[in-house]
């Protein structure tokens, strides 16, 4: 019998060990990533209307979806279609020049296009009004 309520509470702590672990939420690093991964299949495949759509209202209150599309069609149609995209760094923070305080994630890419071998590309993701992450700013050099 003793043994049996060993094995028992030994089984409890193992499974009070591990139920947490399903309920964790990701970090905002993992959130911002899975939010840029998504925004930036937009951006690739042309759908600039839907990449305004799913930006943060504050890129949205900045540019409208018809100046965004005109930037963006600028900046990446010379340099062709994406050939390869590589996480450089990412990085939290609370405050940016110009922007309101709040919490942000900062991506940057080493990218490389069929017209430019190398780029690093920018995306600042906040976490917007309605608790999620959304793109706010998108630059590449």
């Amino acid at each position: 019998m003793k043994s049996f309520i060993h094995r028992r509470h030994a089984l409890m702590i193992v499974l009070s060990a591990t139920v947490p672990m399903y309920g964790v939420a990701a970090t905002p690093v993992e959130a911002a990533r899975t939010a840029v991964a998504e925004w930036l299949k937009l951006l690739d495949s042309g759908e600039l209307d839907a990449s305004w759509a799913q930006a943060a209202s504050l890129f949205k209150r900045a540019v409208t979806g018809a100046q965004w599309a005109n930037a963006a069609r600028g900046v990446r149609e010379p340099l062709g279609p994406l050939k390869q995209r590589r996480e450089k760094s990412a990085q939290q923070a609370r405050t940016l020049p110009g922007a309101p305080d709040g919490e942000y994630v900062l991506l940057q890419f080493e990218s490389s296009f069929e017209r430019k071998a190398a780029a690093v590309e920018t995306v600042t993701l906040m976490l917007d009004a309605d608790g999620r992450w959304r793109v706010a700013g998108y630059f590449i050099n």
